[in-house]
């Protein structure tokens, strides 16, 4: 398994609750469909939620730093903020941004699957 080169975005939010997780996924899955998905280089966005009902977390994947930076160019920007602060005011729970800096990255490593090491 090779890491894949691509670039990412990570958000970070703590909530809560499960109910305002659910609901952080459902306006943020939103956001992308509208806004993000038709942008070339984008590849997905993924949520995670973790299981105690505090924290989601939501993956965007691009082939390339590149295209990110093409969509940031391009893209409404004005119009996606104001889609992800309108969706924040709309969740009956609290949810706050845990980011700190710029939440970009790309691979360093990846360890994948195979067969168990014997060593000496």
């Amino acid at each position: 398994m090779t890491a894949d080169p691509g670039y990412y975005s990570i958000i970070d939010y703590t909530v809560d609750g499960p109910e305002t997780q659910r609901e952080l996924v459902e306006a943020f899955a939103e956001i992308q469909e509208r806004w993000v998905r038709f942008y070339p280089g984008y590849r997905s966005a993924r949520f995670l939620v973790s299981l105690d009902g505090t924290r989601v977390y939501n993956l965007v994947h691009w082939a390339s730093e590149a295209d990110f930076r093409h969509f940031e160019e391009v893209s409404d920007n004005e119009g996606r903020i104001a889609a992800i602060q309108s969706a924040l005011d709309g969740l009956k729970g609290e949810a706050e941004p845990r980011m700190t800096g710029s939440p970009r990255y790309t691979v360093a490593r990846e360890v994948g699957p195979g067969p168990r090491e014997t060593g000496s």
